[in-house]
């Protein structure tokens, strides 16, 4: 009785091993699957993107620390009730030309006011001349 052996671990990684060519398709397959899944679910985002989205968030914060300059500078205006009533008439869309006009929105050592503070503000004031 002649007796076959079985083949050795070495033997079966040998016969098992892919070629070179389905080795670098297998590596290019995997990498092709890491993007999609990064800049799917792993909230990757390309450089331009990061950027847009930084200057995005900086033009939010600034607007959101110099809307309260514009509510002081409402504040401090001696006939505030009665600008705050005149504004409140008006259609939204013309508020913010108003809160221009009176010169809430242009921001200390500036010359003109800044539309969106000024859009804001008088979301802001809008909400002041309701209470």
């Amino acid at each position: 009785m002649d007796k076959t052996t079985a083949p050795t671990l070495s033997e079966r990684w040998t016969a098992a091993r892919l070629t070179k060519m389905a080795t670098v398709w297998c590596c290019v397959v995997t990498a092709i699957v890491t993007m999609i899944i990064g800049f799917t679910w792993g909230q990757w985002v390309t450089g331009s993107t990061a950027r847009a989205m930084a200057a995005t968030q900086g033009e939010e914060t600034i607007l959101k620390r110099l809307t309260p300059i514009c509510i002081a500078q409402l504040n401090k205006d001696p006939k505030k009730t009665e600008k705050l009533k005149e504004m409140k008439a008006l259609d939204s869309w013309k508020q913010t030309d108003y809160v221009q006009t009176q010169g809430w929105a242009t921001m200390p050592g500036e010359q003109n006011p800044e539309t969106r503070i000024a859009s804001e503000c008088a979301k802001v004031a809008s909400s002041l001349a309701a209470e």
